[in-house]
């Protein structure tokens, strides 16, 4: 009985230290990459000022993001997206964009992006073997922060360019944990138009979930010149329906790879370790134990057979 309770313990033991150790290294690895199935849609809401020659004209704006990623393009180390983003003015029930030939005039800005990023550090990659030769080159992140992301600043593409995304503080979005990052760029030239030339610069907030570097909350106010005077400002954030829907999502992210990398290891070793040490005594002690008077007797017998 000794021998079977040990040899059970000590399997047992061995299988949750495996276990343990597995999640903490290749399912580890495999849960922190950005996956490849990447199909998103983000929007946001807000007011807007434009300045024209008839006036001031203040309006609400809505906006539209879709990041979808290309499996085919992509690897084991990069993911390769497609993104497109339009801003139009809210008015008479617009869909989330609108041909330049809108009678009504509504279409603000509308465009489509290619860009690559590292699966793991989420850091842009201009590799001509995953983007077209058109495309933009760029540095720091992207579209999300890396896996178990700090309390440091980061480097960020936001806008026309990349600028310092700084940690601010520690806030709670709707019950989840996120860590806030303050980005200010500075003027950048654009061009707002055919024929118009302008600057751009944006102070934008950013509410990230630490474990999986997801964007759940941003708040961004944009400044359009034109030719040294304010073109357009506008105030935009999530909407709450967005911001309820990253929450539920990258919440269940969040904990997923928390029972992977940490619930599920802490019992393998706590529980594993013992059970372990404790079947491999037992097995040692029936090996060391002298054999009892009934086994003594079988054993005569037998050698007198």
């Amino acid at each position: 009985m000794r021998k079977t309770i040990g040899a059970v313990c000590a399997f047992l033991g061995a299988f949750l230290v495996i276990v343990a150790i597995l999640a903490q290294t290749w399912a580890a690895g495999e849960l922190k990459k950005t996956p490849l199935d990447v199909d998103s849609v983000t929007r946001l809401s807000g007011d807007a000022v434009q300045y024209t020659a008839a006036g001031i004209s203040p309006f609400r704006v809505k906006a539209t993001s879709t990041t979808k990623a290309d499996s085919e393009k992509s690897d084991d180390d990069v993911v390769v997206f497609a993104g497109s983003t339009c801003l139009v003015k809210d008015a008479n029930d617009v869909g989330d964009c609108v041909s330049a030939e809108d009678p009504l005039n509504r279409l603000l800005s509308a465009g489509f992006e290619d860009f690559a990023t590292d699966r793991r550090s989420a850091e842009a990659v201009n590799d001509p073997k995953y983007l077209p030769a058109d495309a933009e080159e760029r540095e720091g992140l992207i579209n999300k922060w890396p896996f178990d992301a700090e309390k440091k600043t980061y480097t960020y593409w936001i806008g026309p360019g990349s600028t310092e995304a700084t940690y601010d503080r520690t806030e709670e979005v709707d019950g989840l944990e996120t860590y806030v990052y303050h980005v200010e760029t500075e003027p950048a030239p654009i061009t707002i138009a055919e024929g118009l030339e302008g600057t751009y610069q944006e102070t934008t907030d950013l509410w990230i979930e630490p474990r999986t570097g997801q964007i759940v909350d941003q708040v961004s106010e944009q400044v359009r010149t034109a030719n040294g005077q304010p073109f357009l400002t506008l105030n935009l954030s999530f909407t709450d329906e967005q911001v309820a829907e990253n929450v539920d999502d990258i919440g269940g992210d969040a904990d997923l790879l928390k029972l992977v990398t940490s619930t599920v290891p802490l019992i393998g070793y706590l529980v594993g370790i013992p059970l372990l040490i404790i079947g491999i005594a037992l097995l040692l002690l029936n090996r060391r134990q002298p054999p009892s008077a009934k086994d003594r007797a079988r054993e005569s017998e037998l050698a007198k057979a």
